[in-house]
């Protein structure tokens, strides 16, 4: 007998094929000949052909498959139970014949062979006749079994196998006869980066390059569309190796020292994955006929040196000549290392002896460039402060690559030299933390959080890491969680990461150094914005802090984002990590008092300015204008800008509040208070509570009552209506007490609304219509759009909804009028609903696009979340259920991501309406 299972199940007695019959007794003999002679239970071959739902009559099915294989396997034998080839045992069967018949056992006993044989030749003999056994994937005729555990674990047997089939044929310089195989294989697993990796390897090892490449960037490629990762360590090992590669011996044919100059790698060295691709992806495009330069900058301790150290090291097998390292010492204390001195010491690595060497400096970076021409060399020049410290030491030689790291941008080396540049960043959140772990040891393992945290406080940058690594190492005593809240402090945590005395591990001295570099006047401006507030900045910031014109601030920023102190967003707004900022104002306290508090002054002026500007344009008529104009009259534009500023202005609150500029978080939170209503509540409230205090701290009453009523507002916004009531009731009689009848008006129509909530529509009705009053006393007619439009609701909250459509009717042609798109959408949100209740179902589908519509284009995310929830409505009586079903869970989703308990409870019912009108009952989940 032979059976094969390594592709599609066959059997041969005496030289015939068999005829095995249909896919399931195919599938039942190849997963008996899987089991090595095992017992296979009746149950799992059910499971194995059916899964969970097999049909009634599987386990006879299972016994006739047998029966007719046992009558294949044993023709002589009339009692088929006593078949010695597929004996019952218990409740299942097993294969019992000679391993040597079955082709998965001489596989098995092929590769196993191989392994325990010390001879490359002969163990690339026994597993090449391994995967010869090969003819196909198992099971190909019965896909429910291609996911089957033992079939997936055979395959894995097949890839490891075949992996090791790879290098054996590689390193014996055979890679030509496996690339049919490997190939093959590599076309089937797309996915497989060992697999692809290994073939790159073999393209390479036969001196087809170009394939190497292709196969290498198909499989970047294949990554970035199906994972939307990039290549691991592996493939890119791979792909580095090939970049360097000559073309024929690796051995240098030159006589002389090869030095060997690079730096020892950094412990640890973690992720930087993308980065190191970058640069493999940088060297392959390089023009063949030039020295490729490649420069390498960025902020102070975030690994340039570690990283190009690193790349180096990978690169070093394609280097046969040799590679040159120096500090240059661009930003450190002291002088740099000159040119002069640089050429000495590589000229006598490369073996010029010392009386050999010219004196003059051009002289020496002649002689230089005629002993690099030619050879194969790595240089990289480490730490350079300008351009200038590195241009006689590039060589002419197209051999040669050269890597350069910088704190600046080196602008004209890039423009002049045409060197390519990588401008690196912070490490990836989770590879911040696996440095911590790699370094630290087992203990993090039990203070995730606090690692977490102490990697954000490091601001992701590799120096500070590994000093605050080294800092948690020397306190086995200390728990982790209570060194992070040390480290809490800005000023404090530059203190503790100071490197044990090591001015190149000091975190403060490593910054001062890119420091020391600036101009006075961007020196001037990078301490000043150190005490912004808020947690990143735009260019008008720089002119307010720096008391500058704009052409200046930008010239500036310039400076200070070449020299990575400062760092330019993508959407042209700036920002600088926690220890630089922490930097910078510790430096400030250098300068007077008195110019420190007059730059924050400017700031929190321009911000009031600022803001005040862009709400005149994006919420007309809803407060007296500032009488400034904004610098775009587009509400779009202004909104934006809005919203950027947003987690600024809230920061800027707290901070005047709590640094004796209770004016300006006072002036700042009233300014805010229609942007903030609509959907940042969670920042409402912060705003308010700071606007509050500052009220407080300076005595202003009629600012109290203001800060109270937006409170109010807010509490009712997130369904908290007792608080909400509570804080308004404070606030009306403040008003009344300061005779302010625009704050009472304001007041009693927001507690209207509280009071309709809380199930007291005759009280609610009687606020309201006491707002109204004083509105029209006062000839506002903005106020009385509002009050009119909350009384609507409140009329149809009560039933009466042709009152309701009248106010909103009313109030809906006051806001068109003033030009005011919000408060517009607002009434016609609930003239729709009016319109439903009255049977004006079209009318109010109508109404209510037009308010979404509206709220869409304003970015008013509570506003659409109500539109949203009433037109579902709308829908189910219009009998379209599945559409009403859509947009109750958008509002469900906004309602939730706002907090607007009300809103939510409101649309969940609603879902259920829809749910139930589209044939699917069942409560959504709250």
């Amino acid at each position: 007998m032979r059976v094969q299972v390594l592709g599609p199940v066959r059997a041969w007695r005496d030289g015939r094929e068999l005829d095995l019959g249909p896919a399931g007794r195919r599938a039942v003999l190849g997963l008996l000949a899987l089991s090595g002679g095992r017992v296979v239970p009746r149950a799992d071959l059910v499971d194995a052909l059916w899964g969970e739902r097999p049909p009634p009559s599987a386990t006879n099915v299972i016994q006739t498959h047998v029966k007719h294989l046992r009558r294949l396997f044993d023709p002589e034998r009339h009692r088929y139970a006593r078949s010695t080839s597929i004996p019952i045992v218990g409740d299942g069967y097993a294969l019992r014949i000679p391993a040597d018949e079955v082709d998965v056992d001489r596989f098995r006993d092929l590769v196993s062979a191989a392994g325990k044989t010390g001879v490359a030749e002969e163990a690339a003999g026994l597993m090449g006749e391994a995967l010869g056994l090969w003819q196909g994937r198992p099971f190909a005729d019965h896909p429910g079994l291609t996911g089957h555990a033992k079939v997936v674990a055979l395959l894995g047997e097949r890839r490891n196998a075949l992996l090791a089939y790879a290098e054996t044929m590689i390193g014996l310089g055979r890679a030509v006869d496996l690339l049919p195989l490997l190939a093959e294989h590599a076309a089937d697993h797309p996915l497989d980066e060992a697999v692809q990796a290994l073939l790159v390897r073999s393209y390479a090892a036969a001196g087809r390059r170009a394939d190497a490449f292709a196969v290498y960037d198909s499989a970047r490629r294949v990554l970035r569309e199906e994972l939307a990762i990039g290549p691991g360590a592996e493939l890119v090992d791979a792909h580095a190796a090939l970049l360097v590669e000559p073309p024929t011996s690796r051995k240098s044919h030159r006589a002389g020292p090869v030095p060997a100059q690079l730096p020892a790698n950094a412990p640890g060295f973690a992720g930087r994955a993308t980065e190191l691709a970058i640069l493999d992806g940088l060297l392959a495009e390089r023009d063949p006929t030039a020295t490729a330069v490649i420069a390498v900058c960025g902020t102070a301790g975030v690994g340039k040196t570690a990283l190009a150290v690193h790349w180096g090291h990978r690169l070093r097998v394609g280097f046969p000549d040799g590679q040159l390292y120096v500090n240059l010492r661009g930003y450190e204390a002291g002088q740099p290392v000159s040119t002069a001195d640089v050429l000495s010491r590589f000229l006598e690595a490369l073996g010029v002896a010392g009386s050999d060497i010219p004196v003059d400096v051009d002289a020496r970076a002649a002689r230089y460039r005629t002993e690099v021409a030619d050879r194969r060399l790595l240089i990289v020049l480490d730490n350079a402060s300008a351009v200038e410290q590195v241009r006689l030491l590039l060589p002419g030689a197209p051999s040669c690559v050269v890597v350069v790291t910088s704190r600046d941008s080196l602008v004209s080396l890039v423009a002049v030299h045409g060197a390519r540049r990588l401008d690196l960043k912070p490490l990836r959140r989770d590879d911040a933390i696996a440095l911590l772990r790699a370094l630290i040891g087992e203990r993090v393992r039990a203070e995730s959080a606090a690692v977490a945290e102490l990697a954000e406080q490091c601001a992701f940058l590799p120096l500070p890491l590994r000093v605050a690594a080294e800092l948690v190492v020397s306190r086995p005593g200390t728990e982790l969680a209570e060194l992070v809240r040390e480290l809490g402090d800005r000023q404090r945590r530059l203190r503790l990461l100071d490197g044990g005395g090591d001015d190149r591990a000091a975190v403060r001295e490593v910054l001062s150094w890119s420091y020391k570099h600036l101009p006075a006047d961007a020196a001037r401006l990078f301490r000043r914005l150190g005490g912004h507030p808020g947690r990143d900045f735009d260019a008008a910031c720089a002119v307010a802090l720096g008391d500058l014109d704009p052409d200046t601030a930008g010239r500036l920023l310039d400076v200070l984002v070449r020299a990575h102190l400062v760092d330019r967003g993508r959407t042209g707004r700036y920002g600088m990590h926690d220890l630089l900022r922490a930097y910078a104002v510790d430096l400030a306290a250098q300068d007077r008092p008195a110019e420190r508090s007059a730059a924050l002054d400017r700031l929190l002026d321009h911000y009031l300015t600022s803001t005040a500007a862009a709400m005149d344009v994006v919420y007309p008529g809803g407060r007296p204008t500032t009488g400034v104009a904004p610098p775009v009259a587009d509400p779009a534009r202004m909104r934006a800008w809005l919203d950027a500023e947003r987690p600024n202005l809230t920061d800027l609150c707290a901070f005047a509040a709590e640094h004796g500029r209770p004016e300006h978080a006072m002036r700042l939170a009233e300014v805010l208070y229609r942007y903030l209503e609509a959907g940042y509540h969670s920042e409402a409230l912060v705003v308010h509570t700071n606007g509050l205090r500052a009220a407080r701290q300076i005595g202003d009453r009629d600012g109290e009552a203001r800060a109270l009523t937006n409170l109010g507002a807010v509490h009712r916004l997130l369904g908290r209506y007792g608080p909400a009531a509570a804080r308004l009731r404070r606030s009306l009689r403040l008003h009344r007490d300061r005779a302010d009848r625009h704050g009472e008006a304001r007041t009693l129509s927001h507690l209207g609304i509280v009071e309709d909530r809380l199930g007291d529509t005759d009280a609610a009705v009687g606020y309201l219509q006491q707002a109204l009053a004083r509105y029209r006393e006062l000839d506002d007619r903005h106020g009385t759009a509002a009050v009119l439009t909350n009384l609507g609701t409140v009329h149809s909250q009560a039933g009466d909804h042709a009152a309701a459509a009248e106010a909103l009717t009313s109030g809906r042609a006051l806001f068109r009028e003033l030009g005011d798109r919000a408060g517009e959408a607002s009434a016609l949100t609930n003239l729709g609903e009016a319109d439903m209740y009255l049977g004006r179902h079209t009318a109010a589908a109508a109404h209510l696009h037009e308010a979404l519509a509206h709220f869409r284009d304003l970015g008013h995310r509570y506003g659409q979340a109500a539109a949203l929830s009433n037109l579902g409505q709308v829908y189910v009586r219009l009998h379209r259920p599945e559409e009403a079903i859509a947009v109750h869970e958008e509002a469900l989703a906004i309602f939730r991501a706002t907090g607007h308990r009300y809103g939510e409870a409101n649309t969940l019912n609603g879902l259920a309406e829809a749910l139930h009108a589209a044939g699917r009952p069942g409560a959504p989940a709250a």
